[in-house]
């Protein structure tokens, strides 16, 4: 009995999927088109391939690594976006589990009495016990046109598009935390940087206040050297808001405590792997980056859901049968004389719904130019990400080493403003105007060493760092 149901579903089953009438998933003219190089100036001539490049093996800091680390396992958005991915494989389940029929089992025990005449012109009670026991396949779709294929390939590629922008945000929220902790590591060394100034500027205003009491100098140049302290102290106080302020951004994205043992970590110019990422070409990306991934399987999606509602304007055709035993007794039930069976197909045909099923396939059509749209507009940003990112790496770079050596310049116009004042040859506002422009200086090569982390982390996450090696699972 179950071998002649099974043989029906699987003849039901070989008899769909004829027709696919979804368009041809093939990637926009963009897409195909972007095979170029960039531009031969602003390219590295590395050979680390980042999208094969753990981020364990290109952050330098065992401290952002452990932060990284902690991140990844207990940032909400990130678990988050790890449920929608199940929940996308479990719909996708659910749409191909239609492809294949159903079979079920059933079983039934009916007791009845009724009054029967009794031959005498009476009647009389009489009792009844019926056993049953089936198999059967109950509303079984031969996919002729490919519906059903279609809304399970569209929820195989929404899986799929969940699981990219998964890894998109894993990259993301590496970024994040990379960037994050350079601007705390920054912000610390503008603290150090404004105390130990602040700490200078005190000893000369105490130096400037015994020449006052001595009436060496006027009162000009005390209150000059206090305006440089003052600076320096407003300074360190801004800069320690700024830390209080980057350090809750910090908690929240690593997802709640800090680790209170972390590791000591490095300053901001080893921060990063000093070999250079190769750039590789353009259209490498389409496979590196989860986001141009997602953006694609939204567009199958899209062009699947088409394909279903075009197969809605043709019959459907469906299958229900069952087969099993009946009897009065339990002892009899497998007996071949109560073995019966039943099998029946039902169409339906698609006449007049007013409208209804035209304008379900215009909106699937509409959806599709918009996901045509998205993938372009992903492709798009990705080449700009990586651009400004290549740009930054050369030209960030030059700006650190022209700022090195205008401190080295202004160190020595302060040594020489302080010599001057001290001979008498000038006034305490040269030294003030050299103090001033050193200091202004040293925090623009901070914040311009941060830059570079920053962009060098930026650099690593628009090539799809670490996408290709498997470490996003990790």
């Amino acid at each position: 009995m179950t071998r002649r149901l099974i043989a029906l579903a699987l003849v039901g089953t070989s008899l769909t999927g004829c027709v696919n009438l979804a368009p041809d998933n093939v990637r926009p003219d963009l897409a195909n088109a972007s095979d170029t190089a960039w531009e031969a100036d602003l390219r590295p001539d590395g050979t680390m391939v980042a999208s094969t490049l753990a981020w364990q093996d290109y952050f330098a800091d065992p401290r952002l690594q452990r932060l990284i680390e902690t991140g990844l396992a207990n940032n909400r958005d990130l678990v988050a976006a790890t449920a929608r991915i199940e929940q996308a494989r479990a719909q996708y389940r659910i749409e191909d589990a239609d492809r294949l029929p159903g079979l079920d089992a059933s079983g039934s025990v009916a007791r009845s009495r009724s009054q029967v005449p009794d031959g005498t012109g009476g009647t009389a009670a009489a009792e009844a016990t019926s056993y049953k026991l089936g198999v059967g396949v109950s509303g079984f779709e031969l996919d002729f046109w490919g519906r059903v294929a279609n809304l399970s390939e569209a929820a195989r590629a929404r899986y799929l598009a969940s699981e990219a922008a998964q890894r998109a945000f894993y990259l993301s929220l590496i970024g994040n935390i990379a960037s994050t902790y350079f601007e705390i590591a920054e912000t610390d060394q503008q603290i150090a940087l404004a105390e130990a100034t602040a700490e200078s500027r005190r000893d000369a205003l105490r130096i400037e206040e015994l020449r006052l009491d001595a009436g060496v100098e006027s009162g000009l140049s005390s209150e000059q050297a206090r305006s440089l302290l003052t600076t320096a102290e407003q300074q360190l106080a801004a800069e320690q808001q700024t830390a209080a302020t980057l350090r809750n951004r910090l908690r929240v994205l690593v997802g709640g405590r800090v680790p209170g043992d972390l590791p000591e970590g490095i300053a901001l110019t080893a921060q990063i792997n000093a070999a250079p990422l190769a750039a590789g070409l353009p259209s490498d990306l389409l496979l590196a980056r989860p986001d141009i991934v997602q953006a694609e399987q939204e567009l199958r999606a899209a062009r699947a859901n088409i394909g279903a509602a075009r197969a809605a304007f043709f019959p459907s055709i469906s299958l229900t049968g069952n087969a099993g035993y009946g009897s009065t007794e339990l002892s009899d039930l497998f007996d071949s004389s109560g073995f019966g069976w039943s099998f029946g197909p039902s169409i339906n045909l698609p006449i007049f719904d007013n409208g209804g099923r035209q304008a379900n396939l215009d909106y699937a059509k509409a959806i599709e130019v918009e996901e045509v749209a998205n993938y372009d507009k992903a492709v798009q940003t990705a080449f700009q990400d990586v651009a400004d990112a290549l740009a930054g790496r050369r030209w960030i770079a030059e700006q650190i080493a022209a700022q090195q050596r205008n401190i080295a310049a202004l160190e020595e116009i302060a040594h020489i403003a302080r010599l001057r004042y001290r001979e008498g040859v000038a006034e305490y506002l040269e030294v003030l105007d050299a103090e001033r422009n050193l200091f202004s200086a040293r925090q623009t090569l901070l914040s311009t060493q941060r830059a570079a982390d920053q962009n060098a982390a930026s650099l690593y996450i628009a090539l799809g760092g670490g996408m290709l090696s498997g470490t996003a699972e990790d």
